[in-house]
């Protein structure tokens, strides 16, 4: 018993440091194959196959664990009873570390990927969408497009200068901020004001 259960205990090790390094190689070179996220994360092609049998399944499990965190992040900071605005901003400062680990998601949902990848992010989009919707009620958040268009334009904000923030470095987690509620159509000076001196 001990046997199958320091084997079952490898298995899942080895599972995830394929995930972990296929995170960063994506990262990299959204197009790099399999081969090359097998030779990074020390295994040979085939141990990669089987434990994802094409690199949608891999490209699928990513898109599941980033769709686990982040729901979490979203559940937990929609459970306060603040502003739609400062939700956002607790929102995106949890997200910031997600983001930058998932940011290849961002390049792979506009390629090949991306029909498979939307359908998976469909609860973080209902939940961003229901907190927007909020935000409009509430005339926090500009109205001159549906909830629904408006958050995906505010999250595709804060991936696009995390992937923008990795290469040089000058951005962060308050540009995303300050930039996203914009785009949400909180003023300059309240988006200033809710992140204060968020780094």
């Amino acid at each position: 018993m001990p046997a199958k259960s320091s084997r079952a205990r490898s298995t899942i090790e080895t599972r995830d440091r394929i995930l972990d390094v296929a995170l960063d190689v994506l990262g990299e070179n959204p197009d790099a194959g399999m081969g090359e996220i097998a030779s990074v994360a020390g295994v040979v092609r085939r141990t990669v196959y089987d434990h994802f049998p094409s690199r949608l399944d891999l490209i699928r499990t990513l898109t599941e664990r980033a769709v686990a965190e982040m729901t979490a992040v979203l559940t937990e900071v929609n459970a306060s009873e603040a502003d739609a605005d400062a939700t956002w901003v607790a929102f995106v400062a949890r997200l910031w570390p997600v983001a930058h680990r998932y940011r290849v998601l961002l390049a792979l949902r506009r390629g090949e990927y991306g029909e498979a990848i939307h359908g998976l992010l469909g609860p973080v989009d209902d939940l961003l969408a229901d907190l927007v919707q909020r935000g409009q009620d509430t005339e926090v958040f500009a109205e001159h497009l549906p909830a629904g268009m408006l958050s995906q334009v505010a999250y595709g904000v804060v991936f696009a200068i995390a992937d923008s923030d990795l290469s040089n470095g000058t951005l962060g987690a308050r540009a995303a901020t300050i930039t996203s509620l914009m785009m949400l159509g909180v003023p300059e000076t309240r988006a200033l004001a809710l992140v204060g001196d968020q780094p």
